[in-house]
């Protein structure tokens, strides 16, 4: 007997601001890195390393390790707030702010900037200025890469998991914004925009490779708005 694990709904989230366009940016990478980290092959890994240097790029923010601290102070004095209120679990309440502590006390023990053990890595680096060029990661460019991949996947997962572990804190106190959840039944996809004064949704449908047009048919959908 086969199970099916599809989910029944698909989520799309959008960002309100370039800060949350960060974040979520780095969300996806760490998705993809935690995927291809548990895989055996060599090129999975290689996929899994390319990732990591992505959230180098993306994590070289000066501000992004302050930002995401004062968002969890803010969020930690938020919720504080509601002990008083008699239809919130006290122990729920507990667990959510402990988690809160937790990542702001790794996020503020992590020194320098975030990921600066992998800038001072000469090898690592190499690898990343050969990745820019169309094909730069042939055998015969990076000779002690090509030796790297042949090594065994529990090597690869070792030396990637030491690569990832400056970016954990950072992972621990990301957050999400808006998602919009669809049944997976409805064959569109929502166009969605925004500002400080309104949020637009308009959904479009997909045709072979015809230009998206409007959904003709009312549309179901779930909405949750998140502030951060």
């Amino acid at each position: 007997m086969t199970t099916n694990t599809t989910p029944s709904v698909i989520g799309y989230e959008h960002p309100l601001s370039e800060r949350v366009r960060t974040l979520l940016r780095l969300e996806d990478m760490f998705e993809r890195v935690d995927y291809f980290l548990h895989k055996n092959d060599p090129q999975e890994h290689h996929v899994a390393l390319l990732s990591i240097f992505e959230m180098l790029d993306v994590s070289g923010r000066a501000d992004l390790k302050s930002d995401l601290l004062q968002e969890l102070e803010r969020q930690k004095h938020t919720l504080e707030a509601l002990r008083e209120n008699p239809d919130v679990s006290e122990e729920a309440l507990d667990n959510v702010l402990w988690q809160i502590d937790q990542a702001s006390s790794r996020l503020f023990q992590a020194s320098g900037k975030i990921g600066q053990e992998l800038r001072e890595n000469e090898w690592l680096m190499s690898i990343r200025q050969r990745t820019n060029i169309p094909g730069g990661v042939c055998e015969f460019d990076l000779p002690s890469y090509h030796y790297w991949l042949q090594q065994g996947p529990e090597q690869h997962r070792h030396d990637l998991q030491q690569w990832l572990a400056p970016f954990l804190p950072i992972r621990d106190a990301i957050g999400i914004v808006l998602r919009l959840r669809l049944k997976r039944e409805y064959h569109c996809v929502p166009e969605i925009s925004a500002n400080k004064y309104a949020l637009n949704i308009r959904f479009t449908t997909q045709e072979g490779i015809q230009r998206p047009k409007a959904a003709e048919s009312d549309v179901e959908f779930d909405l949750t708005f998140c502030n951060l």
